[in-house]
């Protein structure tokens, strides 16, 4: 059974930074494409960013890029989020979904959320 279980969110300022992680287990990790989503209260899922198995192509939506940098570690099964010059639109709870870019996120195995929150 797959479980993603994301952590690090929480309450920052504008201009603040946080790092989200995603711990996985019930599959081969280093075989999955990984991606972030993020879901702002009112909203419908949004496609936040992608990495290849290997690590070695990433993607970004363009709301996030140049803010944001995922990364992930096979050895140890876990999936990053670097969160830098954060925006009040960032506020959102973001999920680690294992899914590829393009994708059907809504119905990719993700795990509970951890919920950012950018307010002054």
């Amino acid at each position: 059974e797959v479980q993603l279980v994301e952590s690090g969110g929480g309450l920052v300022q504008p201009g603040g930074s946080l790092r989200l992680s995603c711990a996985a287990s019930g599959f081969t990790f280093s075989n999955y494409s990984m991606s972030w989503v993020r879901q702002a209260p009112g909203k419908g899922l949004q496609w936040v960013s992608t990495i290849t198995p290997g690590g070695g192509y990433t993607y970004y939506s363009d709301s996030v890029k140049g803010r944001f940098t995922v990364s992930r570690d096979n050895a140890k099964n876990m999936l990053y989020l670097q969160l830098n010059s954060l925006k009040t639109e960032d506020t959102a709870m973001y999920y680690c979904a294992q899914a590829p870019y393009p994708s059907d996120y809504a119905g990719a195995p993700r795990g509970q959320g951890t919920q950012v929150t950018v307010s002054s």
